[in-house]
């Protein structure tokens, strides 16, 4: 059986006559690598939450519902067989006419109504989502967005560990070539 023992919580800054130089950086690399990421991963994703949430509210509360008319037929067939574009005439907030390509079912005569979403500018847009499904997208979005980056402090602080960990190894190799062979011990 194997022999256990105890472990030991914070043994990079404990006080030890054994401790290198390269202890001492290692450690500090670990905890501003585990700093940053976690720190910057939640600033990161809630503020990418609350720039999409109040985006999608702006769209909601500006973004209003028309009714297009049909310059033309519609085409009697599509390859999906819902919806296709045709040409159609709408009024802007401001009164002004516009005209412009919408979906429309397939089939639809010319002069059907159509119901569009435009914006301030008087632009067909799609339809804003609605309350529940815009704070589902905000914390997606939030959530990805807070774990890539998190990423990149984490991929950064191992890469650098690993640097720190080749440059003690060779540290290592040299001090044992240098004072290995004066004690009568070569490896290998």
């Amino acid at each position: 059986m194997a022999f256990r023992r105890r472990k030991v919580w914070l043994w990079r800054w404990r006080r030890n006559p054994l401790r290198r130089r390269s202890d001492s950086v290692e450690a500090w690399v670990v905890l501003i690598a585990w700093t940053v990421t976690v720190a910057g991963g939640v600033l990161a994703g809630l503020a990418a939450t609350h720039t999409v949430a109040r985006t999608l509210a702006r769209e909601r509360a500006e973004w209003r519902p028309a009714v297009a008319r049909l310059l033309e037929n519609a085409p009697a067939s599509a390859a999906d067989g819902a919806r296709v574009w045709a040409r159609a005439r709408w009024t802007a907030p401001d009164g002004s006419v516009r005209t412009g390509q919408a979906r429309v079912q397939v089939g639809s005569a010319r002069g059907t109504p159509v119901p569009v979403w435009t914006d301030m500018a008087g632009l067909l847009v799609g339809k804003p989502p609605s309350a529940a499904t815009a704070a589902t997208r905000a914390a997606l979005i939030g959530a990805l967005t807070g774990a890539a980056a998190a990423t990149v402090p984490l991929v950064g602080g191992r890469l650098l560990r690993g640097r720190l960990e080749r440059r003690r190894l060779d540290r290592w190799d040299e001090d044992w070539a240098r004072f290995g062979p004066a004690r009568g011990r070569t490896a290998g």
